[in-house]
């Protein structure tokens, strides 16, 4: 069973199927689907995607927590891309636009990347974002995730393609937590 993870006042908890309103307000947030090429807009999508988290994490692929204040969700953070046999995952996040400026999540992100070393036994945890994304850029710096460089064309958001820069820690890493 996918667990809890306690982040300095916040909790990643499992989604639930009470979130879909959430859910919904993420994907329809511009800000939010700026940097997506996936769109949300049913409850039923919302519901399949909240739906789909358990089999992803059963399966040891991915995973993915609400970011709950109060045991309502405000954000998300996950691991994608998870293998356990080669220790590695590329974190991701958002956050709803009434929780942000907070450092909600560069908290939540920390406490996932630690768990991910310390419980699942992760070496490497990655970060990508949008060239143009400088608030996921500020974030992975507070993490103390190192820029590793930039991946051209490689990611399609809503508007088009986007080169990422590419972040990561290491478990051998020292921890840098300035959040």
């Amino acid at each position: 069973m996918q667990p809890r993870i306690e982040a300095g006042g916040l909790t990643l908890r499992p989604w639930r199927e009470s979130d879909v309103d959430a859910v919904l307000k993420a994907f329809s947030c511009p800000e939010i689907q700026r940097w997506h090429v996936r769109r949300m807009d049913t409850r039923d999508e919302a519901r399949d995607w909240i739906a789909a988290w358990p089999s992803r994490w059963a399966g040891e692929t991915a995973a993915s927590w609400a970011i709950s204040r109060d045991d309502e969700p405000i954000g998300q953070a996950g691991l994608r891309h998870l293998s356990l046999v080669e220790a590695s995952a590329a974190l991701s996040y958002w956050v709803l636009p009434e929780a942000r400026g907070a450092g909600i999540a560069a908290r939540a992100a920390h406490a996932l990347t630690e768990w991910a070393f310390e419980t699942l036994g992760l070496h490497r945890v990655s970060l990508e974002h949008s060239t143009a994304n400088t608030a996921s850029c500020r974030v992975a710096a507070k993490l103390g995730f190192a820029v590793e460089g930039t991946l051209r064309g490689s990611a399609r958001h809503a508007d088009g393609w986007h080169d990422m820069h590419l972040h990561a820690r290491l478990r051998t890493d020292a921890t840098s937590r300035r959040t």
